[in-house]
């Protein structure tokens, strides 16, 4: 999988990245690849992400704080968990450019749009966006230019957002490889919750669970750990400040969803205890299809074992 050949004209002349995780990296990767931006910025609040940064050439400058980083920028990613979003929006909000397009990369959307119009001033442009990709893996090293290659982004422009702006970003994205669609924040945060928030509180539980059963020892848990649940630890492995953020911010909709499959699954575990085959088995054929759904839209491999590379 590789992405198209550079641009023959940057789309922004500078672009500043703040929080050089998978994610910003990532995205320092593919603007360099694609050349995306004149001069590319990054900025982290740790030293040693910064000094590592530096080391594996990922943007044009490494600057000492957000706040330098901005300014003179046309284009601002902030790529921070979204508990920090407040404090990052806090302090690089004198320091914009005016007509700056301010974005982020958060999966919770409603309570970062807060954060932001909170702090970031009027002559500026609030577009929040979401890229719907990523990995088990953080920080610097993580990052790869084609993470976003046939992934979905999702941007949630406020009402009455500039179109202009709005345009600018979903080019950006789409420059890196990702199909853009754009909706509110609130159906955002409704949608993710769904399709990623409760599916990993089910990972973290499901594994906690199993971490703490007695009757099964922790080293049978590892020897005999079948595809499920390996899968499950997989997503359990994900960043826990990112994802305590993502449960604390987008609360209202977790809830919601967990109230739903905890119905669910009450109406499932009655369809074992009195052997209603045919009630599991119409609920398997269902799940199937989705799953052929998500390989049919190239959003999954159907490769053996998950396409995981053999030795």
């Amino acid at each position: 999988m590789v992405l198209d050949p550079p641009l023959a004209t940057p789309l922004v002349k500078r672009l500043a990245v703040i929080g050089i995780g998978l994610i910003g990296s990532s995205i320092l990767h593919a603007a360099k690849t694609r050349r995306l931006a004149g001069t590319t910025v990054a900025a982290d609040a740790s030293e040693a992400v910064r000094e590592r940064a530096a080391e594996l050439g990922l943007a044009d400058e490494i600057a000492p704080s957000a706040a330098e980083a901005v300014k003179g920028a046309d284009l601002v990613i902030i790529c921070v968990p979204v508990g920090a979003m407040a404090v990052v929006a806090a302090e690089i909000g004198p320091y914009l450019e005016a007509g700056a397009i301010v974005s982020d990369v958060g999966s919770v959307k409603g309570a970062v749009l807060t954060a932001l119009k909170a702090h970031i001033p009027g002559s500026a442009h609030i577009i929040p966006a979401h890229p719907v990709a990523g990995t088990e893996y953080s920080g610097p090293d993580a990052g790869f230019a084609t993470l976003f290659q046939n992934r979905w982004c999702i941007l949630t422009p406020p009402e009455g957002a500039d179109g202009a702006a709005v345009a600018k970003l979903t080019e950006v994205w789409a420059a890196m490889g990702a199909n853009v669609e754009t909706m509110s924040a609130e159906h955002h945060d409704l949608v993710l919750a769904i399709t990623s928030h409760v599916p990993h509180l089910i990972a973290y539980n499901i594994v906690g669970t199993a971490a703490d059963l007695e009757a099964v020892t922790s080293s049978e848990v590892i020897k005999y750990s079948a595809g499920g649940f390996r899968d499950f630890t997989r997503i359990a492995a994900s960043d826990p400040t990112m994802w305590r953020d993502v449960f604390l911010n987008n609360r209202e909709a977790v809830i919601e969803v967990l109230g739903r499959f905890t119905e669910d699954l009450i109406a499932l575990q009655r369809a074992i205890r009195w052997e209603q085959g045919d009630t599991l088995f119409d609920l398997f054929t269902r799940t199937r299809a989705i799953r052929r759904s998500i390989i049919e839209q190239g959003q999954e491999t159907a490769a053996p074992d998950f396409g995981r590379a053999h030795d």
